[in-house]
């Protein structure tokens, strides 16, 4: 946790609560305390050895609205999406235990709870001109970071994902989220909350609208890509997959 450096940019949404769960913890906190100590009772979290055995985890969330919260970066990230988007996670994990009272957990879990931990775990949201989604989605990556890139200023780019933000924490290059398109009038970590707790539907979940993003080819997030090279890997700068009869849309990476 020592390694978390709360002036990178992928950071902003969850960096005021962050700094302070993060001193409770070197204090000597275990990370749900430390957590509890901000939470505005939306949830309470507990330990990992809370959630009994057999019991499915977003079963248990939904039932308890409690949270089991390992001593780790992981949970800490998780646990800092919960304090930042209330509303959202509890969206996510209601649609998880609808899914499972209907399905049961079994060892697939189905389009609709695939979507959910895709985005619970690597979403972020976008507000962008549309020449900035036409480039992302066609996976036109010079046009998107070098052609538009004075565009760039009018972005708004929140990370959403624990998962995303974890491996963050040691940045490397292939690092890819999982981008949903937002709105412009939203100004705010809590307007954005709200919005996305209505926006997140389970048929539009289903279906996977998210593109992928590299996150350290964004504009002034990474010094690497100030060098136009950076995008000249193929292993991380893919280009769109042809569309036929055995492909539909874009497959996430």
């Amino acid at each position: 946790m020592e390694r978390v450096d709360w002036g990178a940019p992928w950071l902003s949404a969850v960096r005021d609560p962050g700094v302070r769960v993060q001193r409770e913890v070197f204090d000597g906190k275990p990370v749900a305390e430390a957590l509890n100590a901000l939470s505005m009772a939306t949830v309470r979290f507990v330990h990992q050895s809370e959630l009994p055995d057999g019991t499915a985890y977003e079963q248990y969330i939904f039932d308890t609205r409690c949270v089991p919260t390992r001593d780790n970066l992981h949970d800490f990230f998780n646990g800092l999406a919960w304090l930042q988007f209330p509303q959202t996670k509890r969206r996510l994990n209601q649609m998880q235990a609808q899914a499972i009272a209907a399905q049961g957990v079994g060892a697939v879990r189905g389009p609709l709870r695939d979507a959910i931990t895709v985005w619970d775990e690597n979403g972020a949201v976008m507000d962008a001109p549309t020449a900035i989604w036409a480039a992302l989605q066609a996976r036109d990556w010079w046009r998107l970071f070098v052609e538009l890139r004075p565009l760039w200023r009018e972005v708004r780019l929140v990370l959403f994902g624990h998962a995303l933000l974890e491996k963050l924490v040691v940045p490397r290059k292939p690092i890819t989220a999982h981008v949903y398109q937002g709105q412009a009038a939203i100004d705010s970590v809590a307007s954005l909350d709200a919005w996305l707790a209505q926006e997140l539907q389970p048929g539009r979940l289903a279906a996977k609208p998210f593109l992928p993003l590299p996150v350290l080819g964004v504009p002034g997030w990474w010094p690497e890509n100030e060098n136009f090279s950076f995008y000249d890997d193929s292993l991380v700068f893919r280009s769109a997959p042809r569309k036929n009869k055995h492909t539909m849309g874009f497959a996430a990476l």
